[in-house]
């Protein structure tokens, strides 16, 4: 992959905008942006799915929704029902955050069946497993990249950026490793300029989520 690329990198950033306070103003900038600026896709809380596929209706701009966000300690039934009604109303790819308590308690039964339920009930789509590395020591985060791609997780996602910390490089080498050419891997959280996304695509990473994304398209055109 030439990093040097504006497009290809462009092409690999999923425009983020998951704050609490966004409007509906603000998703129509985000979509404006998207376009203008050739991002593979927006990636924005469910309520505003509708909306955004409205706004790239016949554009190939893909639109990316989070589930059980930021937290994912909601009921498997609620994130499955969440999952279902994004998929129904045009998401192509869902975030998904990890159990990260039934992680941290070692109760994988819990956490795989987390995953699988909601994949299996949304077959066809994308699914990025978020595992909010921060929270973990280096063998849960080996674990829950293994409990990911069991439940048929075509990517793993570093951080939703609400944890304590987010995407390091350490951490995209480490799954890299783990899941070699079987998933791809979503750098997120704190990504802001362009040396930091090339830096995570050089250690492994496939798609990167920022909310940066004008600011570090504008870095790569003043270079």
């Amino acid at each position: 992959m030439k990093v040097s690329n504006r497009r290809i990198i462009a092409g690999l950033i999923d425009h983020t905008l998951l704050r609490p306070d966004a409007t509906y103003t603000d998703i129509k900038r985000l979509c404006e942006e998207a376009l203008q600026f050739g991002f593979y896709s927006v990636c924005i809380n469910p309520c505003f799915i509708k909306m955004a596929k409205e706004l790239l209706k016949d554009k190939n701009i893909k639109v990316t929704t989070v589930i059980g966000f930021p937290l994912g300690m909601t009921l498997t039934e609620v994130k499955v029902y969440e999952a279902m009604n994004a998929s129904l109303l045009g998401a192509d790819e869902l975030d998904i955050v990890v159990n990260i308590g039934a992680l941290k308690s070692d109760d994988w039964d819990t956490v795989r069946k987390d995953l699988s339920d909601v994949i299996m009930a949304t077959k066809g789509i994308i699914h990025k497993t978020i595992i909010e590395t921060c929270y973990l020591d280096d063998n849960e985060k080996k674990k829950a990249v293994e409990i990911a791609l069991d439940a048929g997780s075509e990517f793993i996602k570093t951080s939703t950026g609400f944890g304590t910390q987010g995407a390091k490089m350490s951490d995209i080498r480490l799954i890299k490793g783990i899941v070699r050419d079987a998933a791809g891997i979503k750098a997120a959280g704190g990504i802001r300029t362009l040396k930091h996304v090339i830096d995570m695509l050089k250690a492994g990473a496939t798609r990167i989520g920022t909310s940066a994304g004008v600011k570090i398209m504008r870095e790569f055109k003043e270079k």
